[in-house]
């Protein structure tokens, strides 16, 4: 039996109670066995907090860790297969090298779990998975897969596909090929439901690309959909409901400006980077109070870094900047624990403290919006993955 005892810290559960008190953790076996105040239980390992905080492991739900490795131009990047713009069969997992630097850096960091996502470059760019950051083969690293089917919509195909004289070049193109391939799944998924209820029907023929969109359509995993400009967030939207799909926006950059109409549709928006500078047109209403603002409208709001348009290990600067310009700090916290986790329909596992879950949390010097406050040590399953000893 493995386990260890953190005690001597204040803990912060980030769970639906949100509960804060001083005492003490207990992790067995890869899990959360309990934990509480007071006199702790007896256990053969015991780590002394020394009067720090302890919080669930960071997650960052939209990433693109390992596929672009750090130090590399085209040798290492594997996240956009720009030769299709419709690539839904495309897998994170199969591109994800837990070797490059940027895990370790992330780990101690105290980012426990990563959404790695395909790149924006194409209509329909791939399954997203959901990984721990610590690991050196990808099968022993995954949460789920497929987490989510990754879409694209704004500036980045457009611009991708202009270079190559191929479609689409415009907006209503890249919505065009979104709705053709997902009507074109339907189909498929209604042929394959009446072949296995009536002998008079053949089954289709095999096509990767569709039934990898099967989990999408019919509502196992979500559809995130990169879209900076708020018409693109609305395009992503409108799709979403033409197809029951179950949307999330990723970036949202204009959400901000219409937060209200997003509230309505009770939408996640996973937000950032805004620790970037103004790159392309559509995003010249960045800002870092975005965070705050959607958490106040009642968004479920979750903070990214887009690893590595900025390095995953600065995630928690990203918290704290949102903080700076007006978020409250259970909500920014939140963002990047609780509400990522329940964003995945993991919030069974990951993403706050509580007995059962997956053993991932940061013991962290003091308070970890203070940009002083070290990361003294993180646990990945339990395992003492990184512990300062400076």
């Amino acid at each position: 039996m493995k386990e260890i005892l953190i005690k001597n810290v204040t803990i912060l559960t980030m769970d639906d109670e949100n509960s804060r008190f001083f005492g003490w953790i207990l992790l067995k076996n890869g899990k959360i066995d309990a934990l509480g105040e007071g006199e702790p239980l007896a256990c053969s390992e015991v780590l002394d907090g020394e009067g720090g905080v302890l919080t669930p492991g960071l997650i960052d739900i939209h990433s693109h860790l390992g596929l672009y490795e750090d130090g590399l131009g085209f040798e290492g990047a594997d996240g956009n297969e720009d030769t299709d713009p419709v690539t839904p069969q495309m897998r994170a997992i199969d591109a994800v090298n837990p070797m490059d630097h940027a895990f370790r850096e992330a780990l101690e960091a105290g980012v426990t779990a990563a959404g790695v996502s395909p790149g924006s470059a194409n209509a329909i760019g791939g399954q997203i998975a959901l990984i721990k950051t610590a690991g050196r083969r990808i099968d022993d690293m995954i949460v789920k897969a497929p987490l989510a089917m990754k879409f694209a919509l704004g500036e980045n195909p457009k611009s991708v596909y202009h270079d190559k004289d191929e479609t689409p070049v415009t907006r209503m193109a890249t919505a065009a090929l979104i709705r053709d391939e997902l009507y074109k799944g339907r189909e498929y998924l209604s042929r394959k439901a009446r072949a296995e209820v009536d002998d008079d029907h053949e089954e289709p023929d095999y096509d990767g690309k569709m039934e990898a969109l099967l989990p999408v359509l019919n509502g196992s995993i979500e559809a995130h959909f990169h879209a900076h400009r708020a018409d693109d967030i609305f395009t992503a939207l409108r799709i979403s409901k033409e197809f029951g799909l179950r949307p999330v926006i990723i970036h949202g950059t204009e959400a901000h400006l219409v937060a209200d109409l997003i509230a309505e549709e009770n939408v996640p928006v996973v937000c950032g980077p805004y620790m970037t500078d103004r790159s392309k047109p559509e995003i010249k209403n960045l800002t870092d109070e975005a965070p705050g603002i959607l958490a106040k409208a009642g968004i479920p709001t979750a903070i990214t870094v887009d690893h590595p348009e900025i390095p995953l290990r600065l995630l928690p600067v990203a918290v704290m900047l949102a903080v700076r310009a007006g978020m409250d700090k259970t909500d920014a916290l939140r963002a990047v624990t609780a509400v990522p986790a329940k964003i995945a329909g993991l919030d069974d596992r990951i993403g706050s403290l509580r007995a059962g879950l997956d053993a991932d949390c940061v013991l962290w010097s003091g308070d970890p919006l203070d940009i002083a406050t070290q990361v003294k040590a993180v646990f990945v399953n339990g395992t003492p993955e990184y512990r300062r000893t400076r």
